[in-house]
């Protein structure tokens, strides 16, 4: 019975002639549409502006969540394997010590040079000259140039450059040239011998 006289109330309302400025006489049935509407259009906004919101802080903290288990995934495997970990920096400190141990000092250079010099002798050659050349300075090490020039024959020339190569402290041999000298036929070669400093804090 109710719900026919709200339908006859709804029939005799007129949609097309609403005045919101007499909504206190409006039918019951047309109060309850516009606060229905209302409701709709308030949880609606709602949504958007607060469910979508949170819906994407959701969504950031999943992102989050995902990239912290990564992170502690890694962690815990670097954790399990720390024994192996500081077993491998304490062979890399042995490592690395050894080999400053065969650079040599600023100091130990002209000495260097001499053996150098040693290494010609035994091989046969004649020295003519050595000489330290300007130091190249680089990120972490300091290059230091030796110029030598030696005559003798192509075979001392090779035991020369093996006895260099065989030497404990680091010597690397660049750019030689072989030349033989007109008025006796005897080789002469001119190379380029490097060696290298650690780069102290203080340079």
């Amino acid at each position: 019975m109710a719900l026919n006289d709200t339908l006859e109330q709804l029939k005799g309302f007129d949609v097309n002639n609403i005045d919101f400025d007499k909504i206190g006489v409006w039918p019951v049935a047309a109060k309850a549409v516009v606060v229905a509407i209302i409701l709709v259009v308030i949880f609606s906004l709602t949504y958007y502006l607060e469910i979508s919101e949170l819906n994407d802080q959701l969504e950031q903290a999943k992102a989050k969540e995902l990239t912290l288990r990564k992170t502690y995934e890694s962690r815990s495997f670097e954790a399990a394997n720390l024994d192996a970990y500081r077993a491998q920096m304490e062979e890399m400190d042995r490592t690395f010590k050894s080999l400053l141990n065969r650079l040599p000092s600023k100091t130990e250079v002209p000495g260097l040079l001499e053996d150098i010099g040693a290494r010609a002798t035994e091989s046969g050659l004649s020295i003519v000259s050595t000489n330290i050349e300007n130091e190249k300075t680089a990120e972490y090490y300091v290059e230091v140039p030796l110029k030598i020039i030696v005559d003798g024959g192509y075979h001392d020339m090779g035991g020369f450059v093996s006895g260099v190569a065989s030497m404990p402290r680091i010597v690397t041999l660049h750019d030689y040239t072989i030349t033989k000298k007109k008025d006796t036929g005897v080789l002469n070669m001119q190379i380029f011998a490097k060696t290298y400093r650690y780069k102290t804090q203080e340079q």
